[in-house]
Order: C-alpha cells, then sequence, then structure tokens
C-alpha cells in the first residue's frame, strides 16, 4: 500500500494512502536512509510504501527535501519537508526583525536543494513610514536578484488572496522565524484550520514556538474533496548550517555573486582576498549587496571553523 506522509509527531507517521485512509504508522529501528546524516528517516511529503501491520518498509525517490539542523546532534541535519513544490519564507522587519543572514542561508539552502522560494513579508500593518521604506529597500535587493517577494498582512488580510492564488495545486513549506506570524498566515490561508497563535515574548523580542512537528495541511474547495495542493507547517527555525556543501559549491547558492564569479581570473577563487576577483569587485561597485556578500562569507566560516552558526 503506498501513500503520502502528511505528519510527523515524533515516532509517528500519518500516511495518507492513495485511497484516501488516514493511517498511524511507524518505521523499524534499522530503516535508515543511505548517503543523508539524519535524525529523521521518512519526512512529512514522503511517498512510502506500508505493510499491513502500519509498518513503513519504503521509501520513493525524493525529487528534493530541504534541511535545517538537528536540535540536538550538531552534526546531523534533520529534513523539514521533502517533495516540495516552492517554499514561503515568512519575514518581518519589526516585531521581530528577521536578519537577511537568516534570509540569505534560508536561499542558500533552497538553491541547494532545489526548492523555489517565494519570500513572503508578514506585519505589513504594523510599519511607520521609515520601516515601510526599508522593507521597500529589502523588498528591492531581492527582487533585483531573482525572487518573488510578496508584501501581506496576515492580521488585515491584505496580500492573502495573491498568496493563495500561488498555492494553488501546489505542494507549499510555509517557513521563518519563530514570532512572524505562521500561525496567524496559515489561518487565514486555509479557513478552518484554526492553528494556535502565541504573542511575542516581550523580553527578547522572539517568537514562542506554536508547532513542535510538520504537518501537511490539505487545501480543498470549502474544506471538501477533492484535494488542491498542500501547505507544509514547520517548527519555527532559529538557523541554517552548511549541510553536505562544500566551500567551492556554496558561491553557486548565492545567485548575485555566482553571475559575477565567472568573470573571476582565478577558477578557484574564493572571492575573498584574490587578485582580479570579479566578486570582490561588484561588492565594491554595489552591485552585489554588502549584506549578501558577508552572509556568504558567514557560510563559508561555518566549513572552515567545521561548526554551524545560528542566523539570529
Amino acid at each position: 500500500m503506498k501513500g503520502l506522509v502528511v505528519k510527523n509527531t515524533g515516532s509517528w507517521y500519518t500516511v495518507r494512502t492513495d485511497d484516501g485512509q488516514l493511517l498511524d504508522c511507524k518505521i523499524k529501528g534499522n530503516f535508515r536512509l543511505k548517503g543523508i546524516r539524519t535524525t529523521n528517516p521518512v519526512a512529512v511529503g514522503d511517498r512510502v510504501e506500508v505493510n499491513e501491520e502500519g509498518w513503513i518498509v519504503a521509501i520513493e525517490d525524493r525529487r528534493n527535501y530541504i534541511i535545517r539542523k538537528s536540535i540536538n546532534l550538531s552534526k546531523q541535519s534533520h529534513i523539514i519537508a521533502a517533495n516540495v513544490d516552492q517554499a514561503f519564507l515568512v519575514v518581518t522587519v519589526v516585531n521581530p526583525q528577521t536578519s537577511t543572514t537568516f534570509i540569505d542561508r534560508f536561499l542558500a539552502s533552497a538553491e541547494a536543494y532545489r526548492v523555489p522560494v517565494v519570500l513572503v513579508f508578514n506585519k505589513t500593518d504594523l510599519l511607520d513610514d521609515d520601516l515601510q521604506r526599508y522593507q521597500e529597500a529589502v523588498v528591492n535587493l531581492y527582487e533585483t536578484i531573482g525572487y518573488e517577494c510578496r508584501q501581506v498582512s496576515a492580521q488585515t488580510g491584505s496580500g492573502i488572496d495573491e498568496l493563495r492564488h500561488l498555492m494553488a495545486g501546489k505542494i507549499t513549506l510555509l517557513s521563518g522565524n519563530s514570532g512572524v506570524g505562521k500561525s496567524t498566515l496559515i489561518n487565514k490561508l486555509v479557513p478552518g484550520v484554526n492553528l494556535r497563535t502565541a504573542e511575542i515574548s516581550d523580553a527578547h523580542n522572539m517568537g514562542m514556538h506554536t508547532t513542535t512537528f510538520s504537518e501537511m495541511i490539505p487545501l480543498t474547495a470549502n474544506g471538501h474533496e477533492p484535494i488542491a495542493g498542500y501547505l507544509i507547517d514547520t517548527p519555527g527555525i532559529k538557523g541554517f548550517g552548511t549541510f553536505d556543501m562544500e566551500p567551492e559549491e556554496i558561491t553557486g547558492y548565492f545567485k548575485d555573486i555566482f553571475h559575477f564569479s565567472k568573470d573571476c581570473r582565478f577558477s578557484n577563487c574564493t572571492h575573498t582576498h584574490e587578485p582580479g576577483c570579479a566578486v570582490l569587485k561588484a561588492v565594491e561597485d554595489h552591485y552585489i549587496a554588502e549584506s549578501r556578500y558577508q552572509s556568504y562569507l558567514s557560510m563559508l566560516d561555518d566549513k572552515e571553523e567545521g561548526k554551524y552558526r545560528e542566523a539570529q
């Protein structure tokens, strides 16, 4: 029996079978995928085979996936979701402010695993004139690089219909820091789902986790079949590391840096100090944003020091 993993609650996986049943399944302890050091061999979005006893016995090849650092095991990754058509990265310029380093690391990770990204700027209702100008500048930066950006307010509903249109017929991963309003946004995008929301912590201006495990929320017309896509709700994420990336590959995951790197004097240029580096010249001439270049350097630093750094 084959089906789709639609929810992960630790040791249990909910599988929607091809004939529409929802089964609670488990995996055997020795079920591991070759080549990926991960804490969860099966992820939401995986196509799997289930036997009559409710054990997941096989997983189909993934067309893509996206990972983050495991919370407890520093040298292992955690697969957030597999087989997605696109990711919505929800960001905010206030309450809390999403750093460009976090955005860039997410974008680089998504590029590495072939996941298209739309940047969703939420909480536009909280912006004064200065913050609106700042947000427009950030939007302009990422649109110039080639990323689609949408400015919305989950609170007022502004821009929600446009997002719903982008989701139609697709599997969409929704991600972002805690506190950016993902649950409120999902409640607006999928009427009737009623996810729990939390207030922003005043002490640190950070969001408090309301989602513990990833889950695929079916998109249906008026809550009825057939399913016209899925929205994957994920726990709030603090940072992304450079898993399965070699230092020389990182350039390729920054579209703007890669564009100029082809003109470097040396083919193995690291874009940090070499003479004739077209990337350094582009940064100096403001064709590459300083924030993007610093994000690139921070990811290089991860690999050089053999560690992972959170992007707050």
